[in-house]
C-alpha cells in the first residue's frame, strides 16, 4: 500500500490541505500577536449578538436650502458604504425623520465615527497661490505672497529658453534653494500630482509629459508668442492685481483681497477651528485652506465643481500603449454628463495658464482639506481623467476610496451617541450553538446507521469543514469586519446539510459501482469521476443563490448569504482534498477493500453481483437470476 501511487496522490493532497489548515491558523495567530488592530481568536459578533454604538446624525445645508429626500437617499446610501462597504459587517444606517440612524456592531473604529462626525462636503476649486507651510511669510505682505516652486520673482522669462538651465541670477539661485528646501519631498516642484486625459500612454509618456510641464507649446512645433500665451504669468500679476477688481473667473487673481491675504499669513494648519471654518465657508467664495496633514497651504477659488457630479473614482497601474501597465500608479476619475462639461471648461482655462504656473492647479477640498491638488497637463474633454504624480498602491487606493465615497450631498452634525446592548445576547447565540450541533450529531447518527464504518469518514469530514470555517470566519473578522449574527449562523447550520448531501452523492456512486460487481478500489476511481461533477453543479448552484441573494438583499440577509456561501467553498475544499483522498486510501486496505459486513461496502449487503476479472480492466458479469420461463422455453412453446 505504501507503493501504491493512488496513496502517494492522496497523501499529498491531504498534505496539501494540512498545510491551507496551518497557513490559517498561523495567519490568525500572528494577527493576533503583530497584527494591527490586534485580530480576535473568536469570530466577532454582530449587534444582535454583542451589541454597539448608535448615533443619530442631523443633516446640514448651505444657506435656506432645505434636505430634500433624493438627497437624503443618497446620503444613506454613502454612509452605508463607507461604514461598511462589504455589506457583512452589520452596520444598519436607516432615515430617523428627517436625520438618519447609523449603528455600527462592537467598538467602532476612530476611522468608522470619523467618517460619521466629520462634515462631508467634496468640491473642486481653482489655485490661487499655494506655498509650503514651513515657509517664513514676512509680517506684513500688503501684496505679495509666496508661490510655489518654478515660481520667480523676475518678469517673465524667455520661454525659449529651457527652466532646467541655471538661473543666471545668484539671487534667484538662493531663493530658488530655499523655496525647495521648505518642501517636503512629496511636494517638490517635479512630484506635483498631474491631472491629464485617460488612455494608453506612449513609452516615453513620462518623458514627454515632463518635457511638456517644462515648456508647454516648444515639443509641437509652435512658434515663439504661441509658446508665450501659455507660459506663466510672472508672479507681479499678484501685486498688479486691481483692488477691487471683478473677478472674471474662478482663477482671476481678483479674488485674493487684501483681507484673504492676511488670513492666509497667519492660518495654521494645525488649528482646529481654521479647518471648521473653511468646511463650513460658502461655495461661492474664495477660501484659505490647507493639506491634509498640513504639508501645504493655498488661497482657493470659489467651488466650480461639487462631488455629485463625480460618478468613481479607482486607482490601479497605468496603461502602456500596448496594453501593458506601465508600473505607475493612476487614480482615475469619472463625470457625470455636467460634470464632463464643467470639467472641460475648467481644464481648459486651467491648461491654458502654462503648467509652470500655479494657476496651473486646482484643488480637491473635502471637510476644508485639500486631498490633493494636481497640475493640468491637457484639457480633458470626454469626463475621465487619471491622476499620477508618485503614488503608491495604497496612497491611490486611500485617495480613489476618499472621492469615491466622500460625494455626499450635505454635511452632518452627530446629534446624540448612546451604546446598545445585545438584542439577543448570549442565551440566544447558546442555543444557536446548540440547534448547530444537534444537526451535527444527527448527521453522525445518520452516517455511522447507513454507511457504518465508512459514515466515520463523513464525521471527519464535517469536523475539518467545521475548523476551515472558524478559521476563515475568525480571519474574515480581523481583515473585512466579518461580523456573524444569527442570520450568519443560520446560514453556516444549513451549510451542514449541503456538505453532507456532498458525502451522500459521492458514497452512494460508489455503492452502486459495487452493486454491479466492481471492486471497492475501482469502484471508488469511478464512483468519483461520476459524483464529482454532480458535486461541482450542486454547489455552484448554492453558490449562485448566495451570490444572487448576496447582491440583491440588505442588512440580515447579506450576511446569511455570505456565511452560505462560504460554507459552501469550505464544502468543495473539503470534499476534494479530504473526503476522496482519504476513500481512496482506505479503498486500497483489507477491510474495506475486501468488503468487510462493517465496512459498508460489504457487496452481498448491497445486492452486487460477483464477477470475474478478464485482465486490462474488464471484468466478466454472470447473468442475473431469472425466475420465469427462459427464452428458449418461450420459443419451444414450453411454459
Amino acid at each position: 500500500m505504501a507503493r501504491n501511487p493512488r496513496n502517494r496522490k492522496a497523501r499529498n493532497t491531504l498534505l496539501a490541505l494540512l498545510a491551507l489548515i496551518v497557513v490559517l491558523g498561523g495567519g490568525l495567530g500572528a494577527a493576533n500577536t503583530w497584527g494591527e488592530p490586534k485580530a480576535q481568536l473568536t469570530p466577532l459578533l454582530g449587534l444582535d449578538l454583542a451589541g454597539g454604538r448608535q448615533m443619530v446624525i442631523e443633516p446640514v445645508v448651505e444657506g435656506d436650502e432645505s434636505v430634500q429626500p433624493e438627497q437624503l437617499d443618497q446620503a444613506i446610501d454613502i454612509i452605508r458604504r463607507r461604514v461598511d462597504g462589504s455589506g457583512v459587517a452589520e452596520a444598519e444606517v436607516s432615515r430617523l425623520g428627517s436625520n438618519i440612524q447609523v449603528a455600527i456592531p462592537g467598538t467602532p473604529t476612530p476611522e468608522q465615527l470619523e467618517a460619521l462626525s466629520r462634515s462631508s462636503q467634496l468640491r473642486f476649486r481653482a489655485v490661487l497661490v499655494a506655498a509650503p507651510v514651513t515657509q517664513q511669510a514676512p509680517t506684513e505682505p500688503p501684496r505679495e505672497l509666496p508661490m510655489p516652486p518654478g515660481a520667480t520673482e523676475a518678469p517673465m522669462a524667455d520661454p525659449t529658453e529651457s527652466p532646467t538651465d541655471e538661473p543666471t541670477d545668484d539671487s534667484g539661485t538662493d531663493d530658488a534653494e530655499t523655496t525647495n528646501a521648505a518642501y517636503p519631498e512629496g511636494l517638490l516642484a517635479d512630484q506635483v500630482p498631474v491631472l491629464h486625459a485617460a488612455g494608453p500612454v506612449s513609452a516615453a509618456g513620462s518623458t514627454d509629459a515632463a518635457e511638456a510641464t517644462e515648456a508647454p507649446g516648444a515639443d509641437d512645433g509652435g512658434s515663439t508668442d504661441d509658446a508665450q500665451s501659455t507660459q506663466a504669468p510672472d508672479d507681479s500679476a499678484v501685486t498688479d492685481a486691481p483692488e477691487g477688481a471683478e473677478p472674471t473667473s474662478a482663477s482671476d487673481l481678483a479674488w485674493v483681497t487684501p483681507e484673504l491675504q492676511q488670513q492666509f499669513m497667519e492660518y495654521d494648519c494645525a488649528e482646529d477651528e481654521n479647518v471648521r471654518t473653511a468646511s463650513s465657508a460658502p461655495s461661492d467664495e474664495a477660501i484659505v485652506a490647507c493639506s491634509v496633514g498640513g504639508t501645504e497651504k493655498y488661497i482657493l477659488g470659489p467651488s466650480e465643481l461639487s462631488g455629485a457630479s463625480l460618478t468613481d473614482a479607482s486607482s490601479g497601474l497605468q496603461v502602456g500603449a500596448g496594453g501593458q501597465p506601465t508600473g505607475i500608479v493612476e487614480v482615475r476619475l469619472n463625470f457625470d454628463s455636467e460634470g464632463r462639461d464643467a470639467f472641460r471648461e475648467i481644464t481648459t482655462r486651467l491648461f491654458n495658464f502654462g503648467q509652470n504656473s500655479t494657476q496651473n492647479r486646482f484643488a480637491i477640498v473635502l471637510d476644508g482639506q485639500v486631498i490633493s491638488a494636481p497640475g493640468v497637463n491637457s484639457p480633458i474633454t470626454d469626463g475621465v481623467a487619471t491622476i499620477t504624480g508618485g503614488f503608491t498602491n495604497d496612497s491611490a487606493e486611500e485617495l480613489a476610496n476618499t472621492l469615491k465615497f466622500g460625494a455626499l450631498p450635505m454635511s452632518f452634525d452627530v446629534q446624540t451617541s448612546e451604546q446598545l446592548s445585545p438584542q439577543l445576547g448570549g442565551e440566544q447565540l447558546r442555543l444557536g450553538v446548540i440547534a448547530g450541533a444537534i444537526g451535527m450529531i444527527l448527521v453522525f447518527i445518520y452516517s455511522l446507521v447507513q454507511y457504518r464504518a465508512l459514515g466515520l469518514v463523513t464525521v471527519a469530514s464535517l469536523v475539518i469543514a467545521g475548523i476551515l470555517a472558524y478559521l476563515a470566519v475568525t480571519m474574515l473578522g480581523w481583515a473585512t469586519n466579518f461580523r456573524l449574527t444569527m442570520a450568519g449562523v443560520t446560514g453556516l447550520i444549513v451549510a451542514i446539510g449541503v456538505t453532507a448531501d456532498s458525502f451522500i452523492v459521492y458514497f452512494e456512486r460508489i455503492r452502486d459501482e459495487v452493486r454491479t460487481g466492481r471492486p471497492l478500489r475501482y469502484a471508488v476511481d469511478t464512483g468519483w469521476r461520476r459524483a464529482r461533477r454532480t458535486i461541482i453543479i450542486s454547489d455552484f448552484v448554492n453558490l449562485l443563490a448566495a451570490a444572487v441573494l448576496y447582491f440583491l438583499s440588505e442588512s440580515g440577509v447579506k450576511a446569511f448569504a455570505f456565511a452560505l456561501g462560504l460554507a459552501t467553498v469550505i464544502d468543495l475544499i473539503v470534499v476534494m482534498m479530504f473526503t476522496h483522498p482519504v476513500v481512496s486510501i482506505l479503498a486500497n486496505t483489507k477491510f474495506f477493500g475486501e468488503g468487510h459486513k462493517w465496512s459498508g461496502m460489504d457487496p452481498e449487503h448491497l445486492g452486487a453481483r460477483r464477477s470475474t476479472y478478464l485482465g486490462r480492466g474488464q471484468f466478466a458479469m454472470p447473468e442475473p437470476k431469472r425466475t420465469g420461463p427462459t427464452r428458449e422455453q418461450t420459443e419451444g412453446g414450453i411454459v
